[in-house]
């Protein structure tokens, strides 16, 4: 993996995307129909999860807003596994405080990344790509924005359900690891293409199945 350091700077740098528009067309086909036939083939198990988490008690799907495509917000999907009230008042917390919140079905779910299934219907209605950078909250934007202004350009993306960022630099729980991700992703941004999303896709799944947390 490359070494990434991001410098801080006021200054604003120029990021070309590296896909056409033509590509960028193509890439939403692709999610398309995508998460319709992921929905589809994998309704046994969101029905499945979805009735562990109601026989458990509390509701079932997490909102959360987060900024997206172009800086326009929309609400995020997420199978819950944590108790309700643990980010009560929109109060962020650190990963240990998450931990500590978690019930023992949303332990499971998160370690098997289920949690994120219901992010499929997010792709399927255009909020989110299949691969991209992860969508963050205004909270911690203005806080990165603050040190790098070049989170900008994350606006020219969709973001995704995963990415290079997400593999190699995983929860990103520090302000530290907030702007390696940033350069990961503008890294993404300049050099993307649809044969680099599939490789990525492909090395998620595997991530997956081999049992990896990240």
């Amino acid at each position: 993996m490359r070494n990434f350091h991001t410098q801080a700077s006021m200054a604003v740098s120029e990021y070309k995307d590296a896909m056409s528009g033509f590509e960028r067309f193509l890439k939403r086909l692709v999610d398309f129909g995508a998460a319709l036939c992921g929905i589809v083939i994998l309704s046994p198990v969101f029905l499945l999860v979805f009735l562990v988490i109601w026989i458990a008690g509390g509701s079932v799907i997490y909102k959360q807003e987060r900024v997206g495509y172009k800086g326009k917000t929309f609400t995020i999907y997420k199978f819950r596994t944590m108790k309700k009230d643990a980010e009560k008042n929109g109060i962020p917390r650190t990963e240990e405080e998450r931990k500590e919140q978690m019930t023992r079905v949303g332990r499971f779910l998160r370690d098997h990344h289920l949690d994120e299934l219901p992010q499929l219907f997010n792709v399927l209605n255009g909020d989110m790509s299949l691969v991209g950078p992860r969508p963050e909250r205004q909270v911690f934007i203005d806080k990165i924005m603050a040190v790098n202004p070049n989170y900008i350009h994350i606006y020219k993306m969709r973001p995704g359900l995963t990415s290079q960022a997400t593999l190699y630099n995983g929860y990103t729980d520090t302000m530290e690891k907030m702007l390696i991700r940033l350069d990961m992703d503008l890294e993404y941004l300049t050099t993307r293409s649809l044969w680099g999303d599939l490789v990525i896709i492909c090395k998620t799944a595997f991530s997956i199945i081999s049992g990896k947390k990240f």
